[in-house]
């Protein structure tokens, strides 16, 4: 099916204005239902035995004290499970519980079902595991030059290689040297960026429940709910078509939840063997080591410039510290390089960028996950090489536009780009041109831009099916159906698929009922993650609202003897174009549709466009349909005595595309902006060395010691939405 768009900005009654969302009341007066308000009949409660230490080998397990306390009824090992998994099929290298390593202090070892969680705390406490412990690598540089003089955090893939690594990108596009020689200025520099993790509110929670003949229903609170389906069908060895996956709301995730977790396979493990529903809720301290948050990053970048302010070459090394597994590793070490292309245009760029493993809880996808750190760094190169060739930062920044409708040096496509207008939009509104350099001592002002994806053009396991489709039906009584697979993370796509369902058939936002989250009824969307849903969902709801509507439209057309272009859908009528004196109720030309073509039900779906990255090995990673674009500046107070930061005020612009619903737009541009203040002046996912307490162990496992701003802490945030029309995405939407 080929999908046309157009440029033009459509004529919409419901979409770009503020609307609630459909999911608001209940979650705002506590009726909405979480996988952890989710109770069975003879549901049992499990729990999960972590290791004491970061590296050690297992010499055994005896579980035979805990499988004999009364109100026990399974207790299970590595050994009942002995099939890696991970999200990336190329670097599967965990277990749902250790078999005979333990790589980081809190992996799982052990885990059992009981009647109830006291009862299951009491039998972990029982099981004896004699454990032979190694030395551990928490420095990334000391794992990186590791020689195998003592066990690497895994085995090395060839005999002479390091184990430690997970990773290695080596990229380059253009004269770098050449580029170099040409710059008048040449800036070189060393950052770090710490590690910070996701803090959703909701843990992580899951239950399994066996059938007995041979289903199984695993409720989570994940984002990718179809990844799950098939992991846990392919590590507990059941048929996917006898998976079922229920996703209940989630309370937020921000990449956290993008992955397969061991509670997921213990609770159906667990239910298989006992033959009763099991639920395993993460303590807040199990969030914490079960992590997959922003990686640590060590950088080192030489940058060249001439003197009229134009980038010559970008030169970059890259140490990531990836933790005790890949997780989303492989493509954080591309996206470390490839997403720095833009929003400037880059005669010479290279990245050298190395993934390695420590003995620490694994790093995965946080919000932008590898393209933060490298930013961070970036920007700060380029407010160095203004100065030093005496430009106005937004200036230095406006001369290296890379533009519209082109490509990056690293041949990723770029369709709408409005990056300029942001730039433009935080300088008017933050007064810029009388506050730089012209503050009171202690204070100042600076500007950052930016670019990421609108969804990863590639689906992580290689196929060329949809990315994202959806299922609608109308009802005799004006009522609209939605089934959709997307994963609703508080972000709003089911509010996203309701407004184009009320927009495209004419119906009030009352009548759309989107049923969502269960494998068995609704069409696969591949998750919440890189920012897809909007772009990809949104199209293949488009698709399937259409055909529905060129239906009703048709039937409406013949009973009236006029045009089917003539005929319009809009606020619950059917109208006439020419005299919208001449209409019908929704339902009634719902009716007239039905009794032509029988039951009233579409399809439709999205899949990305092809041309849109290189043909080098990795120029797939990173590419994307759409890329939206950001400038932010913010307004600091320092004191110069004790070192503390307070954030004043920050300027969000943000180029979206359209803004389907303003409202929702801007709360997602202040919350992303609340994090990255956040991650900037106060988070740090940190651990202890020898010095400090036991090596390894997580300095702050909770809520109450992880710093993360409160309301008395968070600046005054200023969303400005700029819309550069995209020509693919719905609405013009990115």
């Amino acid at each position: 099916m080929s999908q046309d768009f157009t440029e033009t900005t459509p004529i919409t009654a419901v979409i770009g204005s503020g609307m609630r969302k459909v999911d608001g009341l209940e979650k705002s007066t506590g009726r909405a239902v979480y996988t952890d308000d989710v109770t069975l009949p003879g549901m049992l409660h499990g729990k999960i035995l972590r290791s004491p230490h970061p590296h050690a080998r297992i010499l055994s397990i005896d579980t035979s004290r805990a499988e004999a306390l009364d109100g026990v009824h399974a207790v299970i090992t590595g050994r009942d499970m002995p099939i890696q998994y991970g999200i990336i099929p190329w670097t599967q290298d965990e277990y749902p519980l250790c078999l005979d390593r333990v790589r980081y202090i809190g992996d799982g070892v052990a885990a059992v079902a009981a009647i109830d969680e006291d009862t299951a705390i009491e039998a972990l406490s029982l099981i004896r595991v004699e454990y032979q412990e190694l030395p551990a690598f928490f420095d990334p540089h000391l794992a990186l030059n590791a020689d195998g003089s003592t066990p690497y955090v895994h085995d090395a893939k060839k005999e002479g290689w390091n184990g430690n690594i997970t990773k290695v990108v080596e990229l380059e596009f253009g004269d770098i040297e050449g580029g170099m020689e040409k710059a008048d200025v040449v800036v070189e520099g060393d950052y770090f960026f710490e590690g910070t993790t996701h803090a959703a509110i909701e843990p992580h929670c899951a239950i399994g429940q066996w059938d007995g003949v041979g289903r199984l229903t695993v409720w989570s609170a994940t984002q990718v709910p179809h990844y799950l389906h098939r992991e846990l069908a392919r590590v507990l060895e059941i048929d996917q078509a006898q998976v079922r996956v229920l996703q209940p709301l989630v309370g937020g995730a921000f990449g956290g939840k993008s992955e397969p977790f061991d509670l997921e396979f213990c609770v159906g493990k667990l239910s298989m063997k006992t033959g009763r529903p099991v639920k395993i809720l993460y303590t807040r301290e199990e969030v914490f080591y079960s992590h997959r948050g922003r990686h640590p990053f060590h950088m080192h970048y030489r940058t060249g410039a001439t003197k009229d302010g134009k980038l010559s070459s970008i030169d970059a090394k890259i140490l990531l510290d990836g933790g005790a597994y890949a997780s989303f590793g492989l493509v954080t070490t591309y996206y470390s390089g490839q997403l720095l292309c833009a929003p400037y245009e880059m005669p010479a760029y290279r990245f050298d960028s190395t993934r390695v493993y420590t003995n620490k809880p694994a790093c995965g996808p946080k919000r932008g996950h590898g393209s933060v750190q490298p930013r961070f760094a970036f920007e700060v190169q380029i407010d160095k090489l203004a100065e030093r060739v005496e430009l106005d930062p937004i200036e230095f920044r406006r001369r290296n536009f890379i533009g519209e409708n082109t490509r990056t040096i690293n041949e990723l496509r770029v369709t709408s780009n409005g990056f300029l207008e942001c730039l433009s939009s935080v300088e008017a509104a933050s007064a810029w041109g009388e506050k730089f350099r012209s503050l009171p001592f202690g204070r100042g002002i600076g500007i950052a831009g930016s670019t990421y994806i609108s969804g990863t053009n590639y689906p992580i396991y290689p196929n060329e099916m949809p990315q994202s489709a959806v299922q609608m039906q109308i009802d005799r009584s004006g009522r609209v159906a939605v089934f959709s697979g997307a994963s609703e993370i508080g972000q709003g796509c089911d509010s996203v698929v309701a407004y184009i369902a009320a927009e495209e058939l004419g119906v009030p936002l009352e009548w759309v009922r989107v049923l969502r989250g269960d494998t068995d009824f609704t069409p696969v969307d591949l998750g919440a993650y890189s920012s897809r849903v909007t772009f990809m969902l949104g199209n293949a709801a488009i698709d399937a609202a259409t055909r529905l509507r060129t239906m009703v439209q048709g039937s409406v057309s013949k009973s009236w003897g006029v045009k089917s272009s003539e005929v319009l859908l809009s606020g619950g009528l059917a109208l006439w174009a020419q005299d919208t004196s001449k209409h019908i109720p929704i339902a009634e030309a719902f009716n007239l549709a039905e009794a032509e073509h029988g039951t009233l039900g579409a399809t439709g779906w999205y899949n990305t466009p092809k041309d849109v990255h290189g043909e080098y090995r990795g120029g797939t990673i990173g590419a994307s349909p759409a890329y939206s674009f950001t400038a932010h500046v913010a307004e600091v107070d320092v004191d110069i005595e004790t070192g503390v930061v307070e954030v004043r005020k920050i300027w969000i612009a943000h180029d979206c595309g359209r803004a389907l619903n303003p409202v929702l737009v801007e709360g997602q541009m202040e919350g992303s902006a609340y994090m990255g203040a956040a991650e900037a002046i106060m988070e740090e996912q940190i651990f202890k060395d020898v010095d400090h307490g036991r090596a390894g162990l997580h300095n702050a496992p909770s809520l109450l010691d992880y710093r993360i701003p409160t309301s008395l802490d968070t600046p005054e945030l200023e969303s400005l939405i700029v819309e550069s029309i995209d020509p693919e995405g719905p609405y013009g939407a990115k």
